[in-house]
């Protein structure tokens, strides 16, 4: 099974926290499963970490996951995606969100995320959220 992990879900995995999602990573973790990552939350984990031993690590481990490309057409999706969304009354508080969006989309995978604002898209967009 291929899963692409948000940032959310990473962050709180790095910290230690106890969650449902996070025992979820780890439970596919240790069945290794195909976790995936893509660009942007690649930047955005990577964009928050301080300490540089830490980056590098992090960086490491992440390239040892699938990475899901993207290309013009996750960009179009992606602002497609918040364009309906808002038309609708529902405004995302973050364009990247859209764009991860539009990558589950188009690659058919699962999604483990831990974030209100794909409540919303899984409504009109089918996430396969875990």
């Amino acid at each position: 099974m291929k899963v692409l992990v948000d940032t959310s879900v990473w962050i709180d995995f790095f910290r230690g926290t106890t969650s449902d999602k996070v025992a979820k990573l780890e439970e596919l973790i240790g069945q290794k499963e195909d976790i995936c990552c893509c660009g942007f939350i690649l930047t955005e984990v990577l964009q928050g970490i301080r300490e540089e031993k830490a980056f590098t690590d992090t960086k490491r481990l992440f390239e040892g996951l699938l990475y899901l490309a993207d290309d013009r057409s996750t960009f179009e999706l992606g602002a497609g995606i918040y364009r309906e969304l808002r038309r609708k009354g529902a405004t995302i508080r973050s364009p990247i969100d859209c764009l991860i969006a539009a990558t589950v989309v188009q690659h058919g995978v699962n999604f483990l995320e831990n974030d209100r604002d794909y409540h919303f898209i899984d409504q009109h967009y089918p996430l396969n959220r875990l």
